[in-house]
C-alpha cells in the first residue's frame, strides 16, 4: 500500500474512524512523570501539567501511562485508573482538555514483571516465572482477569469523559512480555507462536471496543524492535493490529525516528513500517522529535501524525510554535528549574527528571 500523501500539514485536522476529529498532527507522549498521590489520584500538578499541554496547541493530549489494577503498578507517584477512587480527578481533567480544544486520552498500563512489587505487596505477574524479578508465572485465569482489568479502566475512562484510551503495548510491559518470543512459551494458547502470543493483545482491543461507545477512540503504542521483539515480528505484529480494524491509532515508539533496525537490517527503523496497509488505522511514530523540521520530516515518512516527548516537556506549547514557525527548535538543554516550572513541570516531576536526564535539569 502506498503511503498517505506527503503533501499534508502538521496544522492539517486529523479525522478517525471513531470520535473527534484531531485539531492537528501533534500527540503529546504519554511522559512518566511521577506526580499523582500514593492511591494513584490526580494531584494539582500532574493536572497541570497536561491542562497546559491542551492549551498549548496539542491536537491529541495524552495521560501518563495509568495502571488498571493494583498490581500492575511500576512506580511510585503512578496515575491510577483502577477503582472509583480515581474517577473525580479524571473527570476533572477531561473537562480541561475538553475545554482546550484538545482529544484526550489515557494511557492503559500494567507493568508485570517490570511492576514495583515492594508497592503492590507482590509478587509481580508474567507470562512466565521470573524470579530474578520476583514474577509468577500467570494462570489462564489471570490472563483473564488482566484482559477485564484494561477493558473495566476503559470503560472508567470513557465514564470520566476522554474522548479514548492508548494501551501500553510497549517498552517490554505486561502486554509487551506478551509478545516476547524469548521467554513466552506458554501452552495456553497465550504463548509459543506469534499467533497466541498476540492473543492477550487482541483480547483486550476486542473487550475495550465492545464495552465502549461507537464514539470512543482506541489507541495501541507498540515497540517496533527490542524487548525480545526482533524486526520481522515488529512489523508482523504491527501488520495484524494495523488491519484488525479494531485501532483508530497505532503508535511505533522509535526512541529515535531517524534510527537504524537494532538488528543490522537495511534503511530506517521506520521505513520497515510506513508502507503496511493500515485502512482507517492513523499510524504515529515517536522519538527525538524537538524541531518542526523533524515533525515535518515525519509525515513526510509516511506517518498520520507525530507523538512528542521531551519537546513538550521543555515548551508547553510545543505544538502551538511549531506551528507557526517552521524553524523553530527547543531551547538549548540543560534548562534551569525555575524555566520548567514556568512551563507547568511539577516540583516531583523536575526531581524525576533531574535524576534520570544528566542533560535535561540545570
Amino acid at each position: 500500500m502506498t503511503p498517505p500523501s506527503t503533501d499534508r500539514s502538521l496544522a492539517d485536522a486529523l479525522a478517525l474512524e471513531h470520535g473527534p476529529t484531531w485539531r492537528n498532527r501533534f500527540a503529546l507522549a504519554p511522559l512518566t512523570n511521577t506526580q499523582s498521590n500514593p492511591d494513584g489520584t490526580l494531584t494539582d500538578d500532574e493536572h497541570e501539567w497536561l491542562a497546559a499541554r491542551g492549551r498549548g496547541g496539542f491536537g491529541l493530549v495524552m495521560t501518563a501511562a495509568a495502571y488498571v489494577a493494583p498490581a500492575g503498578q511500576a512506580w511510585g507517584g503512578q496515575l491510577g485508573i483502577a477503582s472509583e477512587a480515581h474517577l473525580p480527578g479524571l473527570a476533572r481533567l477531561a473537562e480541561a482538555l475538553r475545554a482546550s480544544g484538545a482529544t484526550s486520552s489515557v494511557q492503559l498500563h500494567h507493568g508485570g514483571q517490570r511492576a514495583d512489587a515492594a508497592l503492590h505487596g507482590g509478587p509481580n505477574q508474567c507470562p512466565w516465572d521470573a524470579p530474578e524479578k520476583d514474577a509468577v508465572a500467570m494462570t489462564t485465569d489471570d490472563v483473564h482477569r488482566m484482559v477485564e482489568d484494561f477493558v473495566a479502566a476503559a470503560v472508567l475512562a470513557e465514564r470520566a469523559g476522554f474522548d479514548g484510551v492508548q494501551l501500553h503495548g510497549a517498552h517490554g510491559y505486561l502486554l509487551g512480555q506478551f509478545l516476547d518470543g524469548r521467554h513466552n512459551h506458554r501452552t495456553d494458547g497465550y504463548g509459543g507462536s506469534l499467533a497466541d502470543r498476540q492473543r492477550a493483545l487482541l483480547e483486550v482491543l476486542e473487550g475495550v471496543r465492545a464495552a465502549t461507545g461507537p464514539d470512543f477512540q482506541l489507541g495501541l503504542r507498540l515497540t517496533p524492535e527490542g524487548f525480545g521483539i526482533p524486526l520481522e515480528e515488529g512489523v508482523e505484529t504491527t501488520r495484524t493490529f494495523l488491519a484488525s480494524g479494531l485501532l483508530d491509532h497505532l503508535d511505533l515508539s522509535l526512541w529515535d525516528v531517524r534510527m537504524r533496525p537494532r538488528g543490522g537490517a537495511d534503511g530506517l527503523l521506520v521505513e520497515h513500517f510506513a508502507d503496511l496497509p493500515r485502512g482507517a488505522t492513523r499510524l504515529g511514530v515517536a522519538g527525538g522529535v524537538v524541531s518542526t523540521e523533524d515533525a515535518r520530516w515525519c509525515l513526510e515518512q509516511g506517518a498520520d501524525f507525530v507523538t512528542v516527548g521531551v519537546g513538550a516537556i521543555l515548551h508547553h506549547d510545543f505544538a502551538a510554535r511549531a506551528l507557526a514557525d517552521p524553524a523553530f527548535r527547543v531551547r538549548e538543554r540543560p534548562v534551569t528549574r525555575d524555566e520548567l516550572r514556568a512551563e507547568s513541570v511539577g516540583e516531583r516531576f523536575l526531581d524525576y527528571l533531574a535524576a534520570g536526564w544528566d542533560d535535561l535539569v540545570a
